[in-house]
């Protein structure tokens, strides 16, 4: 029986199964239970390293129910384990809503390092990588988009969104909007089969066929 309870944060594949580490992989293996946010694309995970995890469900419609049931678990002396769909959990997903929880409640927190889309993204852009802001998903409404998108106009960075690729279009039009006829690099499919970089000026991608389908990253030169 462990002393006490550990939640791990582990990385997982955007997309390549390959792409998780052994540190990875080996916390799996330890913990009690898996907390996931698709009980489906966690088994996929799991039937691939061929390990066998009790799944605890964790969304934005049941956290803070499940989050009182885990962080009592976790006080029990149980070690869990936490996963995204795809990537770091806590970016993006309401994994950070569970972590500042199981922190005010003196309970150990554990990162175990691996993929994030943005990162991949923004290193073969060929844009600046030295001072950078990401932003991730923006809002859905397009004049409180172009509100959010000119507070950020003026920032000497490179700057990252991400992009549900059904609303691409819209995006680029309130960027042009706002930012102008800047360099973009957009960044799809990253570490799958058909993972695609498009390149040019906001003007340029608005004019270009893209599939509209999963989603991407954009990343924004900062000037």
């Amino acid at each position: 029986m462990n002393k006490e309870g550990i939640l791990y944060l582990v990385a997982t594949p955007i997309g390549n199964l390959e792409d998780i580490t052994l540190r990875a992989i080996n916390t799996l293996k330890k913990v009690d239970s898996v907390i996931c946010e698709n009980k489906n694309r966690a088994l996929k995970l799991l039937n691939y390293l061929d390990i066998k995890k009790r799944l605890i469900g964790y969304h934005d419609y049941n956290k803070l129910r499940a989050t009182r049931y885990i962080i009592n678990l976790l006080k029990q002396t149980n070690t869990l384990a936490l996963i995204s769909d795809a990537g770091t959990p806590g970016i993006q997903d309401p994994g950070f809503y569970l972590i500042r929880e199981v922190i005010k409640n003196n309970i150990k927190v554990e990162p175990i390092p691996g993929a994030v889309a943005f990162i991949p993204a923004l290193i073969a852009s060929g844009l600046p990588t030295d001072r950078f802001l990401f932003l991730g998903f923006l809002t859905k409404r397009s004049a409180r988009r172009k509100k959010e998108l000119s507070k950020y106009k003026d920032i000497a960075a490179t700057i990252i969104i991400y992009i549900p690729m059904k609303k691409v279009y819209d995006i680029l039009k309130d960027i042009y909007e706002v930012y102008g006829d800047r360099k973009v690099v957009l960044a799809r499919e990253l570490t799958k089969i058909h993972e695609e970089f498009i390149r040019g000026s906001v003007k340029e991608l608005i004019s270009s066929i893209i599939t509209e389908k999963g989603e991407g990253v954009l990343i924004i030169d900062k000037e």
